[in-house]
């Protein structure tokens, strides 16, 4: 016959890491990081006047003219957005790379606006 003790040794003991003054104080720090990021910014990609076009042709259309792209939900509807982009120069040379590249191969069923990108938690 076997016996097993199980001892556990300061369950519950010693201070709390997780003060609320700690928390407080991360928050605050979390909140000054945030305001002073520079914004980013996006392309968003879409058809003109949202006209209805298949998300799948215009994510296949993007991937094979070499634009990597992320799917992003507002108000329910599925956005294509390209970036994000440190700056709003990096994003409008990309939106006229893409806006050339659309006239290149006559492709008139989508449309680019650049615009501030969106952190979804």
């Amino acid at each position: 016959m076997a016996i097993a003790v199980l001892a556990l040794a300061g369950c519950g003991e010693g201070p709390n890491l997780d003060t609320p003054r700690d928390k407080a104080e991360a928050a605050k720090v979390q909140a000054q990081e945030s305001a002073t990021a520079a914004p980013q910014w996006d392309v968003l990609v879409r058809s003109p006047d949202n006209k209805l076009q298949a998300l799948t042709d215009l994510t296949a259309w993007l991937l094979e003219n070499g634009f990597n792209f992320y799917l992003a939900k507002e108000d329910g509807k599925d956005l294509v957005l390209l970036g994000p982009f440190a700056s709003k120069a990096e994003a409008e040379a990309r939106q006229a790379q893409l806006t050339e590249r659309l006239a290149k191969k006559k492709k008139t069923d989508a449309e680019s606006l650049v615009i501030e990108h969106k952190i979804i938690r």
